[in-house]
């Protein structure tokens, strides 16, 4: 598909999705922390948190600085009252982290635009075309289709709108003070567990930033999904359940040729679930789940229906596990507390349509090859960095 279109399909893909917690004044010093296991499930492949693991960093979203690819991630932010424009600190962490006895927190510096992104006043060229529900055919009224070269930005506006809400995690922004830096960089090792104590200090966090987590708010397992069933006709995709999941939401794509986008959600509502893949409060994934947006977590497979992805190359669906969130507050709900903390967790799984389960390559969509068309399959990085304009 053509660059344009992926371009505003990867400002979409990150679009936040959590709600925010009132308070009558915000804390002396908020800090957050967000954990993420990220996994890819591909048949003839080897260990995606490396090599080519690490060209889909941005398909799993909520990272901030770390990155993305499959293994475990954290984020954490710290902001103070006491220093707006941000304060050096440090994050005790306990043995099982398995990353030393702290991590730096060091202030963002704010970087000046680069200007206007390359081609801003051309139009866009491409079209989208959004499928949505689980069962083994399309349903009466789909697909929705926008054409970009012929809609103009209020009807691109209606297709890209979903359900999202403004970001309340460990965001690197300019005046917060943040883990993974330019000065620590370091991956998080497949063993680690949050699992023990914790404190913060630094310039302006009151004394006493202390707390523990236990396993409920630890790394969530990662999501074993698997798919069964040709493009063309109904595809199942099931997963094992998670015990710390509030809720699932899938949502696949794949290119139809150079300037189209196939998507499919697994909402009952036509909801693309662009602010979804990303951390959602309990309270919000129960209210999705009523409204059945989200499917509840009892629930362990999907059915993508018939034909939808049939005479699409390189399709790959993206699965997410809403995690449990932790918040805490010294003094408990005063006020103005001292301090308050924000953990969220999620899970997040990506695997590809159609695979060959020997060699990791694509079946073959039944059509002719031209004589300019490669022979050879290519593989699986090679489609996806086509795909998104990696």
């Amino acid at each position: 598909m053509s660059t344009r279109v992926a371009a505003v399909l990867a400002t979409v893909l990150v679009l936040p999705a959590v709600t925010a917690l009132a308070q009558t004044k915000p804390p002396v010093a908020q800090f957050w922390m967000d954990v993420a296991t990220n996994s890819m499930s591909i048949p003839g492949m080897g260990d995606m948190e490396s090599g080519e693991g690490a060209l889909f960093g941005g398909m799993f979203g909520g990272t901030k600085m770390g990155g993305g690819s499959p293994g475990k991630w954290l984020d954490t932010a710290l902001y103070t009252r006491q220093k707006p424009s941000g304060s050096e600190g440090t994050h005790a962490i306990p043995p099982s982290l398995g990353m030393g006895s702290s991590l730096p927190l060091i202030p963002v510096v704010a970087v000046r635009s680069a200007g206007d992104h390359e081609g801003g006043g051309e139009k866009p060229k491409g079209k989208l075309v959004f499928y949505w529900g689980c069962g083994e055919r399309v349903r009466p009224g789909q697909p929705k289709v926008v054409d970009f070269s012929r809609s103009g930005p209020d009807e691109w506006s209606r297709f890209m709108a979903g359900r999202f809400a403004p970001d309340r995690g460990a965001k690197a922004v300019p005046g917060r003070s943040v883990w993974p830096n330019e000065r620590d960089r370091q991956r998080v090792p497949n063993s680690s567990s949050l699992e023990g104590d914790h404190a913060v200090s630094g310039d302006g966090v009151p004394a006493g930033l202390r707390f523990s987590l236990r396993d409920a708010y630890d790394f969530m397992p990662k999501i074993n999904m698997s798919t069964a069933g040709d493009p063309k006709a109904s595809v199942n995709v099931s997963w094992q359940s998670i015990n710390a999941a509030q809720g699932y939401f899938l949502t696949a794509m794949g290119a139809r040729g150079e300037e189209e986008m196939i998507i499919w959600s697994s909402s009952e509502e036509p909801d693309p679930g662009w602010g979804l893949m990303d951390y959602v409060s309990p309270a919000q994934v129960k209210k999705l789940v009523n409204e059945k947006v989200v499917l509840a977590p009892s629930i362990q497979n999907c059915a993508i229906p018939a034909g939808i992805f049939g005479a699409v190359e390189g399709a790959m669906v993206r699965m997410i596990a809403y995690g449990p969130e932790l918040n805490l507050a010294q003094p408990p709900r005063p006020a103005n507390p001292d301090w308050a903390v924000r953990v969220r967790v999620k899970s997040t799984g990506m695997t590809m349509l159609g695979m060959d389960e020997k060699g990791g390559g694509r079946r073959s969509s039944g059509r002719s090859q031209d004589s300019s068309s490669p022979q050879e399959t290519p593989g699986v990085g090679t489609v996806l960095k086509g795909l998104f304009g990696l």
